[in-house]
């Protein structure tokens, strides 16, 4: 098997003006990690191993802290804006010394990494932390080397991307009118010199999805589609696609205990197949039970990290049902924890890919059969509803958002890019889209309840084993959408969203304040697009 050595790099260290440092911790097994963090109090074991830790005041991204910097390489490429800010070269380096300066005389860790489980496009990442438990983080999140299992220690690297650095150094502290930043946080890629740096946030998902980010920048270039989604696949080799934002169940739904998970959030779309972008999962686990999400419970064991969840001080039992410190509680563990995981995490083209959405409107339908012109048109839409504690600032309630291609935040180019690679991939590969709504149903949030996971998963198994390809359909007059009047196990009622209100009147103006919303935020497109993706609409 591969093995990367755990030989200190004095070179690379001394290049990148990190020979001053204290103790350097160099690719730090789990076990290892999970020692260090605890005798230096980061975190605690809980009851059944899992070493939990606290983010103190942010308990999620930070997205208005992130920074691309404006050098010649990339500069033409980035799709400017709110959702990509710009970092002057300049201060890129003030910052950076900054770091560097920060660094001096302190512990650091050090995990040699992959971003992407196909070796031919893989990215290799070198993660710098202050924290042990970040180096823990990173190492069960991203692509280990050993997990490349027909690989010998020797053996050549073919299609590797040129290497990034991430340094993540939650105790230093930008100053806004000195490095031209808008907080103490910062969050800022530089293309150029294949680095990111993150300060002033202990919470670890900035390094999950710098990686997430670096690779939307990179593979396109390659002819790759980078996606938010999970992927899993069946014992025929049916691969499945789930794409959705934070809390629409990408990872629940993927873990299904009859196939095989390729992974749970990030994925490549290659001319091959589609591949991991990670070799773990970051599992949302707030109101987590065994009876529901086995897959997950099991997985919460020794190495695995839990973020922010609540844990009895006397017995060390773990309380998935307490919201004190955030709803973004979070479970961290290696994909080999999933009883059915596919190591490497590649797998065929898509047979059927389904769009999650947390409808907080309450009027989507539970499922719907979109053709390609909808797939684009609802892909560059990416409506759903933001949950609580995914970002700092959102309250408890739910926020209706619109989030290009499932994954706005993550978006170095502009959507149409992405748009336009997936439209190109349905058609060439004849994949089936799906829209399924995991939000609410009888109204809206605060008096509709969510659509039971049980009915969920089985509309999804009606899905995947092509149960839905000769039932009778009914198009929705607010969207155009077509929902299956029946299928075997959910009441007919469930299936039709205006039914299961009490007050139908009431759903129309929902219905039909939504519709306006999808029709607004979707003009931003209509210059790019063709009729038929308008008529979409």
């Amino acid at each position: 098997m591969a093995q990367i050595s755990n030989e200190i790099d004095r070179e690379w260290l001394s290049a990148n003006g990190l020979s001053k440092v204290n103790n350097i911790y160099w690719n730090l097994n789990a076990a290892e990690l999970v020692e260090h963090a605890v005798s230096i109090k980061e975190g605690k074991l809980s009851q059944n191993g899992s070493l939990v830790v606290q983010t103190g005041v942010f308990t999620g991204r930070s997205p208005k802290d992130k920074y691309f910097v404006n050098e010649p390489s990339s500069f033409k490429d980035i799709w400017w804006g709110s959702v990509n800010q710009q970092l002057s070269e300049n201060s890129f380096d003030k910052l950076y010394t900054r770091v560097i300066s920060y660094l001096s005389e302190k512990n650091i860790y050090v995990q040699d990494l992959f971003g992407g489980a196909d070796i031919n496009y893989r990215l290799p990442v070198r993660v710098v932390t202050e924290y042990a438990w970040h180096s823990l983080f990173s190492r069960q999140l991203l692509v280990r080397p050993d997990m490349y299992a027909t690989e010998s220690s020797d053996a050549p690297m073919p299609g590797t991307l040129d290497p990034f650095t991430i340094i993540c150094v939650p105790g230093c502290l930008a100053i806004p009118e000195e490095d031209n930043v808008g907080s103490s946080t910062f969050i800022v890629i530089n293309p150029g010199k294949r680095i990111v740096l993150i300060g002033g946030t202990e919470y670890a998902g900035e390094i999950k999805k710098s990686v997430f980010t670096v690779l939307n920048y990179l593979l396109p270039k390659s002819g790759i589609l980078p996606m938010h989604c999970s992927a899993n696949v069946s014992d025929n080799g049916d691969t499945t696609l789930f794409f959705g934002l934070s809390g629409t169940g990408k990872t629940t739904l993927s873990a299904d205990p009859a196939r095989d998970l390729i992974g749970d959030d990030e994925h490549g779309w290659s001319s091959t197949g589609v591949y991991n972008f990670e070799g773990g999962c970051y599992a949302k686990c707030i109101h987590l039970r065994k009876e529901s999400e086995p897959e997950i419970w099991n997985a919460i064991q020794f190495g695995s990290v839990l973020e922010n969840v609540v844990m009895d001080r006397s017995n060390r039992a773990l309380d998935f049902e307490c919201d004190a410190l955030t709803e973004n509680t979070r479970a961290a563990y290696p994909i080999d924890f999933i009883q059915r995981s596919r190591i490497p995490g590649v797998g065929g083209h898509p047979k059927n890919i389904i769009f999650l959405t947390a409808d907080a409107f309450g009027v989507l339908p539970p499922i719907s059969k979109l053709t390609h012109e909808q797939a684009k048109y609802h892909f560059l839409n990416g409506y759903t509803a933001k949950i609580a504690g995914t970002e700092r600032g959102l309250g408890k309630e739910p926020q209706a958002t619109f989030s290009a291609c499932f994954g706005l935040p993550f978006l170095p180019l502009h959507p149409e890019v992405y748009a336009n690679m997936l439209s190109e991939l349905l058609i060439k590969h004849s994949a089936k889209v799906w829209l399924v709504n995991t939000g609410w149903s009888g109204g809206g949030y605060g008096v509709g309840k969510r659509i039971s996971l049980e009915y969920t998963r089985r509309m999804i198994a009606a899905v995947l084993d092509s149960e839905l390809e000769s039932v009778e359909y009914v198009t929705d007059p607010y969207f155009g959408l077509m929902s299956p009047k029946s299928i075997q196990g959910i009441p007919d009622q469930i299936l039709n969203a205006k039914s299961t209100w009490a007050d139908q009147s009431e759903y129309d103006i929902a219905a039909g304040k939504l519709a306006s919303l999808f029709q607004e935020n979707y003009k931003k497109y209509t210059e790019y697009q063709r009729s038929n993706i308008s008529a979409a609409a």
